[in-house]
């Protein structure tokens, strides 16, 4: 007999898997590798923004949607290069996950309406108070804890093995020591391999220089373990990067660029459209002389973005600029004044209306006003978006596409719905994977297990 019926290797996103287990009649445990997960994990840096398409907040807002859209909008971000069938999967099970999160869980989730993401076409991205994955993190546990979930610190997943119908897992503390637990079903949510930097230059060579601004434990542990059960990996270079994080190591925000704002070089020019997407726009800032770029924007957008937890604690590290004139603002920044006017003047002209040189025509049809911001800032890699393939039910699939039995995987560790690259991502597609595929891997073990023990085929 098991230990439990279901492990998951992970305390981020993952113990979504566990309270939606716990709820189905199952004994769960969660185990990480870092005591300090719920600040130092990659749902805990996240925005918190879950996409739910088609979610009855939609419907009280207005906004027409629909798994089917969401769809569309993935394929289109992509150019057809995610996954499909975790693509329907994730889609399918993005509202119903939100309203579970909100009526189960009683997570105060909203809507978000005041600024569009790049590639949706709804307002589909909800989440909580404060816009903050510490924030969301620390709500889940909270219930966790009231539901009796423990998480087991720090212990991390080294490999496992298969005996009979159960799996063992191999954890390991900073000492050395080692522990197995068994487990009918084991759910492998230790992110990707962002802070591996061998794996990032073999995967992802192309954002290898950008500042690496995710959890030390996203070490590519589930890659590792997918190996001894000889499972398959799929879009292994798809990645999130973003071109926001400023030098005090605070997240400034893409809804500086989605009110109006826009970026600039040292030059004081711009070089692309900034409203392609902010992991794409990573790599980009990687081309730019010294690696440096600065987000400019007015009070407005300045006041808009306060909404935001990471926005105000880019504000409290004192690295924002202001100034009273464009002028007085590139001194500030150390920016040609002449070429810092000229970028105003092209952002004006672009709310005219059109596409400018660079194929932005999203500028809104509000001037940048004084006084004016400035924030330094530089390309980071966030995480990984390729991981060991799964199918619809976030079963790990091996080599030859069979499912490895009482396997799993959600977020990093597994495939996502990014694409290749870095151009892919869209706004909580992360978040999504980790707390969808840990949703949905709970109900498929639920269902199986709880059919074994009803006596029928657990297949």
């Amino acid at each position: 007999m098991a230990d439990v019926n279901l492990l998951v290797a992970g305390a981020g996103g993952g113990i979504v898997a566990a309270l939606r287990a716990q709820e189905l009649g199952l004994s769960v445990a969660v185990i990480d590798a870092n005591e300090h997960f719920l600040r130092a994990n990659n749902t805990s840096m996240s925005t918190a923004m879950i996409p739910g398409a088609g979610s009855r907040f939609q419907r009280e807002a207005g906004v027409e949607d629909s798994p089917a859209t969401f769809a569309e909008d993935v394929r289109r971000k992509t150019k057809g290069r995610a996954n499909p069938v975790v693509t329907e999967a994730l889609s399918q099970i993005s509202a119903p996950l939100v309203e579970w999160l909100a009526d189960s869980l009683e997570l105060p989730l909203e809507l978000v309406t005041d600024f569009e993401y790049p590639g949706h076409t709804r307002h589909r991205c909800h989440t909580v108070p404060g816009r903050h994955g510490t924030i969301l993190l620390g709500m889940l546990h909270r219930v966790a804890r009231e539901r009796g979930i423990d998480v087991i610190v720090p212990a991390r997943l080294v490999t496992a093995r298969h005996e009979g119908d159960v799996v063992i897992a191999v954890t390991e503390q900073p000492d050395g020591t080692r522990e197995e637990i068994s487990c009918d079903a084991l759910v492998l949510a230790t992110n990707g391999f962002g802070a591996d930097p061998a794996l990032i230059a073999e995967h992802t060579p192309e954002i290898a220089g950008a500042v690496y601004h995710g959890s030390e434990a996203s070490r590519g542990d589930a890659l590792r373990v997918g190996r001894t059960f000889d499972a398959a990996v799929d879009c292994i270079d798809a990645y999130q990067g973003h071109g926001a994080l400023s030098l005090s190591g605070t997240l400034v925000g893409w809804a500086t660029v989605m009110h109006g704002g826009f970026i600039v070089n040292t030059g004081g020019n711009r070089f692309a459209d900034e409203t392609q997407g902010y992991s794409e726009f990573a790599a980009l800032e990687l081309t730019q002389p010294d690696n440096r770029a600065f987000i400019i924007f007015d009070q407005r957008i300045h006041d808009a973005c306060l909404a935001f937890e990471d926005f105000r604690q880019t504000k409290e590290s004192g690295v924002l600029r202001q100034g009273n004139s464009v002028a007085e603002l590139a001194e500030r920044m150390g920016l040609p004044a002449d070429r810092l006017e000229a970028s105003f003047t092209e952002a004006a002209a672009g709310r005219l209306g059109g596409t400018d040189r660079y194929g932005r025509s999203r500028w809104g049809d509000v001037d940048l006003v004084a006084p004016f911001y400035g924030v330094e800032v530089r390309p980071a890699l966030f995480h990984t978006q390729g991981g060991l393939s799964v199918d619809a039910t976030a079963r790990v699939l091996n080599g030859a596409g069979a499912p490895i039995a009482g396997l799993y995987a959600a977020g990093g560790a597994a495939v996502g719905i990014s694409g290749r690259g870095a151009d892919g991502y869209l706004a909580g597609n992360g978040l999504l994977a980790a707390l969808g595929l840990a949703f949905i891997a709970a109900e498929d073990a639920g269902r199986r297990l709880l059919s074994r023990t009803d006596g029928q085929s657990a297949v």
